[in-house]
């Protein structure tokens, strides 16, 4: 007769947000995505619309772009694998701010890409303005 040994099984935990956060896509991005909450800062807003390149939702990043500078529609490439996200800096973009700045590094499969991004607020809300390319 032979015995084998098992370890007790723990739960599944939930893989952490693509954005980099280590909630759950659920309770971190994925709640501004459904629009039951605002991304309540300029890094937020961020995050989330880094993950929604990740996610290929293009609906998400439209209703989160500035209205005069959004595009009229925007193709999102479904070969691009977005593989990490780096805050380099941030500043206001709080609660407290109209206007902000985060700078970043997205990572995809065979490059980076280095952005220094403007964020205001419209109606209360974060929205993404436009971005410049630090040499």
């Amino acid at each position: 007769m032979t015995h084998r040994i098992t370890r007790p099984t723990r739960p599944a935990q939930p893989a952490a947000c693509p954005c980099g956060l280590p909630e759950s896509y659920e309770a971190c991005c994925g709640r501004f995505h459904s629009g039951s909450v605002a991304a309540p800062t300029a890094e937020a807003l961020m995050r989330s619309r880094y993950c929604a390149f990740v996610k290929g939702d293009a609906g998400y990043l439209l209703r989160t772009w500035h209205p005069r500078t959004r595009p009229a529609r925007l193709e999102l490439d479904p070969g691009m694998r977005w593989t990490g996200l780096e805050i380099l800096g941030a500043s206001d973009g709080s609660a407290f701010h109209s206007t902000g700045t985060v700078e970043f590094r997205a990572s995809y499969r065979g490059g980076s890409l280095h952005e220094r991004s403007r964020f205001e607020r419209v109606d209360g809300a974060w929205v993404y303005v436009d971005g410049e390319f630090p040499a």
